[in-house]
């Protein structure tokens, strides 16, 4: 049953992450969902760079995984397809990306309230001892009666 549970979080995290346009852009993709955890990996691509001198990938590229990871963490706690929104996203950026390698981000959804949901992130190559970024973020709930992650986008 458990195997059950984490594959239909996985479905879900997947039709999330495909709704969002940027995202499929970017190519990012959950890659393990928990009980209200998600990582996910964007890989990289010579389109994403920032700095061509460097080769690193650019910093909304990194953004845009803590963002779209964490809210991620926040629906897979929520159990439901229910949508959310980015109240509030600090990000601590605290070193460049290595150049040519995939980028991770794993998020945990540590607080649910009735309308607010509170997320922490840590974005790494190829291990969380040596972080890229770290990020603490608010999510708005949407009401039980609002919008579903499809509704109006696909």
């Amino acid at each position: 049953m458990a195997d059950e549970d984490s594959d239909a979080r996985l479905a879900i995290a997947r039709r999330f992450f495909e709704t969002i346009p940027h995202s499929a852009v970017l190519g990012m993709e959950p890659v393990a969902v928990g009980e209200r955890t998600l990582t996910a990996r964007v890989p990289y691509r010579e389109s994403m760079v920032g700095n061509p001198v460097t080769g690193v990938i650019h910093g909304g590229v990194i953004t845009t995984l803590v963002d779209q990871t964490s809210g991620g963490a926040v629906i897979a706690a929520l159990n439901a397809t229910r949508a959310v929104a980015t109240l509030d996203l600090r990000i601590d950026y605290m070193r460049p990306a290595v150049p040519g390698e995939a980028v991770y981000a794993h998020a945990e959804c540590y607080k649910l309230t009735e309308q607010i949901a509170f997320a922490r992130c840590s974005v790494y190559q190829p291990g969380v001892d040596d972080p890229i970024a770290m990020s603490m973020s608010t999510f708005m709930r949407v009401a039980d009666d609002g919008p579903t992650l499809v509704e109006g986008v696909a």
